[in-house]
C-alpha cells in the first residue's frame, strides 16, 4: 500500500520520501527517493528526522507494536523444556510521536488495520494521535490488508468526513487516499 500511495503521491506531482522496510518491491519514478530501513527504531528515527520538512505524512506501515527485549545474535537451540519465554518491550509509537510533532500546516494520515470493533478503534486512533485522517481496513474483509493486491477501506478526517470503498487494487485506494486529500485539506 506504501509503494502505491507513494507512486500515486508523485504521480500529481508531490516530492515524495518512501520509508520502508526490506521488501522486494521496487519503485523508480523521479519524484520518490527511498530511504531503506530494518527495524522499527530506524523507521522511528527516519520518520522524525524527514516529519518537519513534509506538508503531508502518511503512515501505512504496519511496525510492530512489540520488540524482543533481549534478542538472541544466535540461534536459539531447543532444549529439553517445552517452552520458551520471550520478553517483549513496547516499540515507540510513531504516528502518535508525529502526530506530537505535528504543525498547523501539516497534514498527518494513518491507517487502522483492525480485526473488530473496527470503526470505534479507527476513530479513538484519530483522536488520540493527532491525525488529520485514519484509513482504516479490516482483515474480517476477503482480498484487504496483507498479501494481496487489493484492499476495502474507509477514510475517516477528523473534520467529520467518512469515505467508504469497495473492495480494489491497491493503485486504485492509493488513487481514493490522493483524492480524499485533494477534496478535504
Amino acid at each position: 500500500m506504501g509503494f502505491a500511495l507513494a507512486n500515486q503521491m508523485a504521480e500529481n506531482d508531490a516530492k515524495v520520501i518512501l520509508i520502508t522496510g526490506p521488501v522486494h518491491l521496487s519503485i523508480s519514478h523521479p519524484n520518490i527517493t527511498r530511504i531503506n530501513i530494518v527495524s522499527a527504531e530506524e523507521m522511528y528515527q527516519s520518520c522524525v528526522n524527514v516529519f518537519p520538512s513534509c506538508d503531508i505524512a502518511i503512515m501505512c506501515a504496519a511496525v510492530a507494536d512489540y520488540r524482543p527485549l533481549n534478542p538472541s545474535p544466535e540461534k536459539i537451540k531447543k532444549t529439553d523444556s517445552e517452552q520458551l519465554v520471550i520478553h517483549l518491550e513496547r516499540n515507540k509509537d510513531i504516528l502518535a510521536e508525529l502526530g506530537s510533532l505535528k504543525n498547523t500546516h501539516q497534514i498527518l494520515g494513518g491507517f487502522s488495520l483492525e480485526t473488530h470493533n473496527e470503526e470505534n478503534f479507527a476513530l479513538d486512533k484519530l483522536k488520540r494521535k493527532n491525525c488529520d485522517f485514519i484509513v482504516l481496513n479490516s482483515l474480517k474483509d476477503e482480498g484487504a490488508g496483507f498479501g494481496a493486491d487489493t484492499n476495502k477501506v474507509s477514510i475517516y478526517s477528523k473534520g467529520g468526513t467518512i469515505e467508504h470503498f469497495a473492495l480494489k487494487s491497491k493503485e486504485n485506494v492509493a488513487k481514493d487516499i490522493v483524492a480524499f486529500i485533494q477534496n478535504n485539506f
